[in-house]
């Protein structure tokens, strides 16, 4: 085994957590019964690896093998990084026939031709997403083992999930996407966050979701309280509107769990008061960004308690409605962003 694999190897071990190591490498299934048995897991990390790389070079294995126990870990905590969407565009006739046999052959074709060294090594996950890792390398370099970017697609869908890519890499891995899918183009989806389930889950509409009602059966409210029986009637009625109208913008039940929402801002400056403002060719520009452990569950409850006024502005309700939590706000209104964001490592 290589320096590389050697530091790869101890990294991964510190990077998982210590209660998880014995699970994951028993999924893993590459230590022998009796190797299993050789481990104390209650011992310090430090001794962990120094064990661990024992056994990898008496079984002589490659960097292979250690590259197949970090998927298995990224694969059952995917939540490591900053996941970025795209969306595949104008599928050809036989898109919808793309398996994964003939994605894997095509995927690992295209961009071995576009990029060499490259490593490439596809999974297919039990809830059917096929799991990509790419360890790019160069001309002057071998494929870096320590800074992979990892691909995760549904096959038949249109959406890509990335995570670690570079501004330079990107254009290779839309190219050998396009050709492997059979489409022709791919998007920045303009929505991104730290748990790829939430986002996975916003784009493919795998929430419990409220559609807009004429029928007077508003959602019941959750710890109602009244405090004054003469108007209890009508504080009934606006609080089940309001949580009829926040559930229908947000959705019900649990919601992906989105941390941010970022609002890029374009527009002439408009005070009559302000002439130097007022005057600037140019147009004003601010970035405003909301925040937040889970943000559509927090944006609902603000709606439906009151704290937000409602109807919900359509500024917080395309986030779940568009699959996006990046805007660009002109004087047209919100639109597509202007400019590809670059993704960061």
């Amino acid at each position: 085994m290589d320096d590389s694999m050697k530091r790869l190897l101890q990294r991964l071990i510190r990077r998982i957590p210590a209660q998880m190591l014995k699970t994951t490498l028993d999924k893993w299934g590459r230590l022998t019964a009796a190797q299993k048995r050789s481990m104390d897991f209650t011992e310090p990390k430090w001794a962990l690896t120094e064990k661990l790389m024992a056994i990898y070079e008496e079984n002589g294995w490659t960097g292979k093998h250690i590259t197949e126990l970090e998927m298995t870990y990224i694969i059952d905590n995917p939540n490591q990084g900053m996941w970025y969407a795209f969306q595949l565009m104008d599928p050809e006739d036989d898109a919808h026939s793309v398996e994964l046999t003939h994605f894997k052959e095509h995927f690992k074709s295209h961009l071995s031709e576009l990029v060499r060294p490259v490593s490439i090594k596809i999974k297919k996950h039990t809830d059917e997403a096929v799991w990509i890792r790419i360890a790019w390398g160069d001309s002057f370099s071998r494929p870096n083992h320590l800074k992979p970017t990892y691909v995760v697609h549904h096959l038949q869908t249109p959406y890509v999930f990335v995570t670690s890519l570079t501004s330079k890499q990107k254009p290779l891995l839309s190219q050998a996407l396009v050709l492997s899918t059979r489409h022709q183009a791919i998007k920045d989806a303009n929505l991104s966050g730290r748990k790829l389930g939430a986002i996975r889950d916003l784009l493919m509409r795998q929430y419990q979701q409220v559609f807009p009602t004429n029928y007077p059966s508003p959602l019941a409210e959750r710890n109602e309280t009244v405090s004054n029986p003469q108007i209890e009637k009508e504080q009934v009625k606006c609080a089940e509107n309001r949580l009829q109208m926040a559930c229908e913008a947000f959705g019900d039940g649990v919601l992906p769990q989105l941390q941010s929402s970022v609002y890029k801002l374009e527009t002439k400056f408009k005070d009559h008061s302000n002439k130097t403002m007022t005057e600037r060719e140019q147009p004003f520009r601010c970035v405003v960004k909301f925040a937040s452990t889970n943000l559509l569950e927090s944006l609902r409850h603000c709606a439906s308690s009151g704290i937000a006024s409602t109807p919900v502005t359509p500024l917080l309700s395309s986030i779940p409605l568009k699959g996006r939590n990046y805007f660009v706000i002109t004087d047209n209104g919100p639109g597509p962003s202007s400019q590809t964001r670059q993704t960061q490592n």
